[in-house]
């Protein structure tokens, strides 16, 4: 057996990144931009107004107090989406509103609530600074400025920026087809009636669930029985993808025949065992592809918590690499055990517990037992635990706990 750490870098040794394509503004949201934007032109391009107001010249209202106010002439009217029809002369006041372009001649807004209206005549009682609710041409970005940089995962903040400029469509790295074959002659899809000694086929769609949840797209190849040419031929049609995923079948029984199907089409195998529980036998091969390069297929176990396991260390970081990100990896908290939290196997546990915030910082209590078959076990966790084997990791003592949520 082999260590989690090596198995995953053996690996991402064998992935890269994906090309790029163009896809709409919106499509981009959470892919991972593929070029630098520079920025065409300034952000504002003009002065505009920040308040709804009176666009003023500051030295107007010099020496303006409560007492002695400055009497200004209503001049014009100044619309968002339009622009003033002529400059502010001294002595007078434009009125303004959020957004709108700042008249020549003017140099300052006064909000609305600080200025009495009378008439034609703008009663203003104090100082106005110059640049006083003035957004200046260019604050928020520069013609020529370097604005988003290749690789950057792309947010609702990117995408507005994105489209103040006008940037559309956007250059991304292509999301990952991953193909996922269930392996079993117990395996009925739904909604398929189940006969004696069959189950419904969990997997497919719990792996391609994680497959989305990853940034990929997944693509059934349904259920192989369990023959050798069966499982060959069904592997053969996911050879267009980008990633190939199969359970079950990578054991040591008379059924499990994933290996000798992956040897049938060319494969190389690169790791079987790994020092671990719940998932031990996980198959990782690569499939020479002509052009596009050697295809990297998993063969994860059958068990459904395992599959789901095996998945979150092995081939979420292997999707997420093809598809142009940076971070692979959960983020790894340290949590107090809320009760004790046993691995009595001799192999590193990932154990499925619950997590809550407190004011001392997080908790982690197991999700009940921990079977390989107990799906409910991985509906309630919000993490994994990290623990070594032949160890319990006693009540009130630390424990590393990789986040499969937010909190």
């Amino acid at each position: 057996m082999i260590s989690v750490e090596e198995a995953l870098d053996r690996i991402l040794s064998r992935v890269s990144v994906l090309g790029d394509e163009r896809v709409p503004l919106l499509a981009a949201l959470h892919r991972v931009l593929g070029e630098t934007v520079t920025a065409g032109l300034d952000i504002p391009p003009w002065p505009n107004s920040s308040m709804d107001g009176y666009a003023v010249r500051s030295a107007d209202t010099v020496g303006a107090t409560f007492e002695r106010p400055a009497r200004l002439t209503l001049g014009g009217r100044v619309p968002a989406g339009g622009v003033a029809e002529r400059a502010l002369r001294a002595g007078e006041a434009f009125r303004i509103f959020t957004g709108a372009p700042l008249p020549e001649g003017a140099d300052s807004i006064i909000p609305q609530e600080d200025v009495t209206a009378d008439g034609g005549t703008v009663v203003i009682g104090r100082l106005v600074p110059p640049g006083e609710c003035v957004r200046p041409r260019g604050e928020d970005m520069r013609a020529g400025d370097s604005v988003l940089e290749r690789g950057r995962v792309l947010g609702p903040a990117e995408i507005g920026l994105l489209a103040t400029l006008g940037h559309q469509p956007v250059r991304v790295v292509r999301r990952p087809v991953v193909g996922i074959l269930s392996t079993g002659d117990e395996l009925v899809d739904l909604p398929g009636a189940l006969g004696p000694g069959q189950i419904p086929n969990s997997n497919t769609y719990a792996l391609m669930a994680q497959v989305l949840e990853a940034g990929g797209e997944p693509v059934s190849l349904g259920i192989a029985r369990d023959r050798l040419d069966d499982i060959a031929e069904r592997l053969s049609w996911g050879l267009g993808c980008d990633l190939l995923v199969s359970s079950a079948g990578v054991s040591v029984g008379d059924h499990d025949l994933v290996k000798a199907a992956l040897g049938r089409l060319g494969a190389e195998q690169h790791l079987w065992l790994v020092d671990m529980r719940p998932g031990k036998p996980v198959t990782f091969a690569t499939i020479p592809a002509g052009a596009k390069g050697a295809l990297p297929v998993f063969g994860l176990p059958g068990n459904p918590v395992s599959a789901m396991v095996t998945f979150e260390l092995f081939v979420r970081p292997a999707i997420l690499r093809v598809g142009g990100h940076a971070r692979l990896s959960r983020p790894v908290i340290s949590a107090r055990a809320l009760l004790p939290i046993p691995n009595p196997g001799r192999r590193r546990g990932y154990l499925r517990v619950t997590v809550t915030r407190g004011d001392g910082g997080f908790g982690a209590r197991l999700t009940g037992e921990q079977g390989s078959g107990i799906l409910r076990s991985m509906v309630a966790a919000d993490g994994l635990a990290i623990v070594p084997g032949a160890t319990t990791v006693g009540r009130g003592e630390d424990v590393r706990v990789m986040l499969l949520r937010e909190l």
